[in-house]
């Protein structure tokens, strides 16, 4: 026996390399539920984020842009299921179609002035990312029967807006919350437990 399959049967038999020590440590990570490091937010149901919209949607036929803006993204539903989530997010959405480009960056400007403000644009960048990772375009799939094309799923967007200008709406609104609050809301946002 050589001495290279002898030192190979030894460290075969004496496994000391494996051990893992964070089991050892009564503080490590692995010795306790992580998840509540984050506290449980309480839950949003559906009846709840309806109720807010229609007073968000009353504030935008009142004229009050920014106080209907203001609202919705104060309202995050984070304990909410996902389909509740994607109700405020028509929510929100419709809301910044609803507001003209010519006001955006003075009202994003005033919000980002007042206290909580900084925290406002970061909720508004979270609901612009999930916006443009929509599904926005309809997939398009063989018919086995003709060999041609149908289009399957319903039209994304407004009823009366395609999906390339509610698009071009997040972005425009992306543009200006960079501009006015800087890309350390990106960071904030990309980075945050918080999913909206």
């Amino acid at each position: 026996m050589s001495i290279i399959q002898q030192v190979t049967t030894a460290s075969l038999s004496d496994n000391w390399r494996t051990i893992n020590i964070d089991l050892l440590d009564p503080e490590s990570s692995s010795n306790f539920d992580t998840s509540t490091l984050h506290p449980a937010f309480a839950p949003v149901d559906e009846n709840e984020i309806r109720g807010l919209g229609q007073q968000v949607r009353q504030l935008l036929r009142g004229g009050d842009a920014e106080g209907a803006l203001r609202g919705a993204l104060e309202g995050a539903p984070y304990g909410g299921e996902e389909g509740v989530k994607e109700i405020h997010l028509q929510t929100v959405t419709e809301v910044l179609q609803s507001i003209k480009a010519s006001e955006m960056t003075p009202m994003l400007q005033r919000i980002f002035q007042t206290e909580g403000g900084s925290d406002v644009l970061d909720v508004l960048m979270k609901y612009l990312y999930k916006g443009m990772a929509a599904p926005t375009t309809r997939t398009k799939a063989p018919e086995p029967s003709t060999g041609g094309f149908s289009q399957m799923g319903a039209r994304p967007g407004a009823a009366n807006e395609s999906s390339g200008a509610a698009m071009s709406v997040l972005l425009s609104w992306h543009e200006k919350v960079v501009d006015v609050a800087g890309l350390g809301c990106v960071g904030r946002c990309m980075t945050d437990w918080r999913k909206v």
